[in-house]
């Protein structure tokens, strides 16, 4: 009598997103980042036509972000989301030393070699060189 396993569920909120999904998720922060930015190059216009107080410290703030946000929405754009601990666990066990293995040593004269010794014959056949030999005698 065969045992049935009890059903466990499988929890899929553990599952890793899709390359797909992970792609989809880096274009919208990259957008979102690149809109910001220029956000800050408008805002910047518009502070210089109308000139608020503090107008050199909102400018330097607005130039911060148009330099900074793009470097950043491309190193966050070509991130990847941190490995599970099942994905580390399997790169140590890939990085782990294998085990060599080697062929048993045999001694010369323990060796034996077989030696393949054939003649053409009239007929395009090939014969052993004994059988050769015996046709000859």
């Amino acid at each position: 009598m065969v045992k049935k396993q009890p059903d466990r569920a499988v929890l899929i909120t553990d599952a890793a997103r899709s390359p797909d999904e992970q792609f989809r998720w880096r274009q919208i922060r990259y957008v979102t980042m690149m809109s910001i930015r220029a956000a800050c190059l408008i805002v910047g216009a518009i502070l210089l036509s109308v000139r608020p107080p503090l107008l050199g410290l909102w400018l330097v703030l607005c130039a911060a972000g148009m330099v900074f946000l793009p470097w950043a929405a491309v190193l966050i754009a070509n991130d990847r989301p941190p490995k599970s601990k099942a994905e580390r666990a399997a790169d140590a066990l890939a990085r782990e030393p294998k085990p060599q293995t080697s062929l048993p040593q045999h001694s010369a004269e323990a060796t034996e070699y077989l030696t393949i010794d054939l003649e053409p014959t009239d007929t395009g056949n090939w014969t052993p060189a004994e059988q050769r030999d015996r046709e000859k005698s």
